[in-house]
């Protein structure tokens, strides 16, 4: 392997990690086999992590990073639409993505949840956080909805959005579950309904 600075061996003992894990989940996953596919020694590994613990809480803090970047991009005005047709838009991303050809789901908080929240709390408080803050830009894009007559007025924008996530989040479980991603055509309906058009013409 090319020799990488210490940043990028970082992200890619994470990155490695992370497709491993996706395909055995975190408890099957050894130390031995991740450091045989990252071709790195373990002296590398606890140079960056104290142990497979800290290393999948690392993992998961950085997943709802760039989550929350997309997020955040997927929701903004600049990407067009109304804030309505963007909110409508993440959750019929999700509905899209929400198994890939195997069966197996690719989202990394989905494929964990229920793997590692009784097993380690801080990688349980890392999902929690992380999914806080999703909540929380759900919100924010709610409250913007509403405030330029996209989305008809809602009596608690978090409480919304608390529930539509939480609901999404079920979902995706049960299709884990079932290998039936037509599953979310339902939820995606039912999501359409709990957010009414305003007054403003839909873009």
């Amino acid at each position: 392997m090319t020799r990488l600075s210490q940043q990028d061996t970082r992200a890619h003992i994470l990155d490695t990690g992370e497709r491993l894990i996706h395909g055995s989940g975190f408890t099957a996953l050894g130390l031995s086999e991740l450091l045989r596919e990252a071709a790195v020694p373990k002296g590398s590994f606890y140079h960056y992590f104290r142990s497979k613990e800290d290393f999948g809480e690392a993992l998961i803090r950085r997943y709802f990073e760039r989550y929350g970047q997309a997020v955040a991009t997927l929701l903004a005005p600049q990407a067009g639409g109304t804030g309505r047709s963007r909110l409508m838009s993440y959750f019929a991303r999700w509905s899209e993505n929400a198994c890939e050809e195997d069966g197996r789901s690719p989202c990394l908080a989905v494929k964990l949840a229920g793997e590692v929240a009784d097993l380690s709390e801080p990688m349980r408080l890392a999902l929690a956080e992380g999914m806080d803050r999703v909540i929380a830009r759900l919100a924010e894009g709610l409250r913007a909805a509403q405030a330029e007559g996209s989305l008809a007025p809602v009596a608690d924008a978090d409480r919304l959005a608390e529930a539509l996530y939480t609901n999404w989040l079920g979902m995706a479980l049960r299709v884990k579950v079932t290998r039936n991603p037509a599953l979310m055509a339902g939820l995606l309906e039912d999501t359409a309904s709990r957010l009414p058009p305003g007054t403003l013409p839909a873009g």
